[in-house]
């Protein structure tokens, strides 16, 4: 069962930011005992692979925190980012942690299911990460947008680290982002009925 959320955890922290899980595997992997990749995804501890990922990185880092340019950003990263997860989810379950011993038991009969749940679930929180930009830039006139970016690549951060060493820590991650979540449509349903209100207003008395 860990090695489901370990691959949920790194899936999910790849639809926050496509290059922090697979860099982070990458890098313990290539540097510590914490991960120990299988033959078939070794590349991504690669040196090679590690500059490209942080070169992608650093590019994502500062698009992401800048108004407007975040919007086309993550126009590009709907593509991006469910397939790095799909590919965190494949490498994180199929390999040996400080936690699992045994990876290759659990996908053994069905190698695809762990790259289609991975996908599925950084397109989720990738569509949710979207969808909330929008209103927080807009109730603090862009000023926001480099906070809420900060915020979610330290999330991606964690929730990559906690995937990996403590991975039943990631039900709490996954249940914060729930919560994130329905605060952020709350707040854009309160916004658009304050934001009618104040037009019918306007109409009967304007």
């Amino acid at each position: 069962m860990f090695e489901a959320l370990t691959g949920t955890g790194l899936a999910a922290s790849a639809g926050l930011n496509a290059y922090i899980p697979l860099l982070t595997m990458g890098l313990l992997a290539r540097y510590t005992d914490a991960i120990d990749l299988p033959s078939g995804w070794s590349w991504l501890a690669n040196g090679w692979t590690l500059l490209i990922l942080a070169i992608l990185l650093s590019i994502e880092v500062v698009a992401d925190k800048v108004p407007v340019v975040d919007h086309l950003n993550d126009v590009v990263q709907t593509v991006v980012r469910p397939t790095a997860g799909g590919l965190a989810f494949g490498a994180g379950s199929a390999s040996q942690t400080v936690t699992v011993a045994d990876p290759g038991s659990f996908f053994t009969s069905h190698q695809w299911v762990p790259v289609a749940a991975g996908v599925l679930i950084a397109l989720c929180v990738h569509g949710v990460k979207a969808a909330a930009r929008p209103v927080v830039n807009v109730t603090t006139a862009g000023f926001g947008a480099p906070v809420a970016s900060t915020a979610e690549d330290l999330s991606s951060v964690v929730m990559s680290v906690l995937a990996i060493v403590l991975p039943f820590l990631v039900l709490i991650g996954l249940g914060v982002m729930v919560w994130a979540t329905i605060w952020v449509f709350r707040r854009r349903r309160l916004r658009k009925e304050a934001k009618l209100a104040t037009v019918e207003t306007r109409r009967l008395f304007g």
